[in-house]
């Protein structure tokens, strides 16, 4: 498969809320359009951001269908697909073929904590039932299990609509291992907002964001900075963003961001149990963040 460009800055959309914790549609397509306005090369729909552990099969197909409606061939729409369970992701993910996704995100299998032959096979099966390209997704401190860099460069050179990775290990040496192992066209993403800049300097192509939710156009400043060689303004960038790298994740995310949604006036509501809206403490946290960069 030649090399699929989703862009730089994916935002990892929230799931918009009635009143009553049913799926908002038209906020949803609302803030996705605001999204692609405001720095969004691309959206990813029903990740963990957007609470997929708690939304039904019919929910999600809903909302990709609503999302693709809304910002279709004008940003990328990356359907998250992947779960635990292989049979599930693979019936999910042609079902997002169907509604005219650009793409897919696996994460890896979580609390089942396959071994990395399990991993490897997962992905490939997955990958194999679709045409679309596919990003992986690691991020052991939600999964349990770590995606080694030697199976991500397996499944990279085994499966060709394997085109990239969404890592978010928090090991720098690991995205150098990424970068060493795999083909130059096989994009990285970095999984954390406040690894976006060094993980740059090694190689990655850009972010799948939380934070674009609320300031994608200043992300895509520091990445344009980079990329055009002005290092001292990126890190300054990135030193001006970091509270709030660190501050919409003071507690689970996405429950920070929504809160922050809340402030800017998008309602996309609470969130559904096991997690529990802001505390008044961290709301104001928040706030006072978002004030100083001037983001309110």
């Amino acid at each position: 498969m030649a090399a699929i460009d989703f862009g730089r800055v994916l935002t990892a959309m929230v799931t918009p809320f009635n009143p009553d914790l049913s799926v908002n549609f038209a906020h949803a397509k609302k803030l996705s359009r605001y999204l692609v306005e405001n720095g969004s090369d691309g959206l990813v729909v029903c990740g963990t951001t957007g609470e997929s552990p708690t939304l039904s099969k019919d929910e999600k197909i809903a909302l990709f269908k609503a999302i693709v409606e809304e910002v279709g061939g004008q940003a990328a729409v990356v359907a998250g697909t992947g779960s635990y369970d292989t049979a599930g992701s693979i019936a999910l993910t042609k079902e997002a073929e169907k509604v005219g996704c650009d793409g897919v995100m696996l994460v890896a299998p979580y609390y089942n904590k396959p071994s990395q032959e399990g991993l490897y096979r997962h992905f490939r099966a997955v990958a194999e039932s679709t045409s679309l390209p596919v990003i992986l997704y690691n991020i052991p401190g939600r999964t349990g299990i770590n995606v080694l860099p030697t199976t991500v460069a397996r499944l990279a050179a085994d499966v060709p609509n394997i085109v990239a990775i969404k890592e978010a290990a928090g090991n720098i040496d690991q995205v150098s291992e990424l970068r060493c192992l795999l083909p130059e066209d096989f994009a990285i993403y970095s999984g954390d907002d406040s690894m976006t800049l060094p993980m740059l300097s090694l190689g990655a192509k850009g972010v799948i964001s939380v934070v674009a939710h609320v300031a994608g156009k200043q992300i895509q400043e520091m990445i344009d900075a980079f990329t055009s060689g002005n290092t001292t303004l990126a890190a300054n960038l990135h030193k001006r963003l970091f509270p709030l790298f660190k501050g919409l994740f003071i507690t689970t995310n996405p429950v920070p961001v929504k809160a922050a949604l809340n402030l800017k006036g998008f309602a996309v509501g609470g969130v559904r149990l096991p997690l529990v809206e802001a505390t008044a403490g961290e709301i104001e946290s928040v706030k006072s963040i978002m004030q100083n960069l001037e983001l309110l």
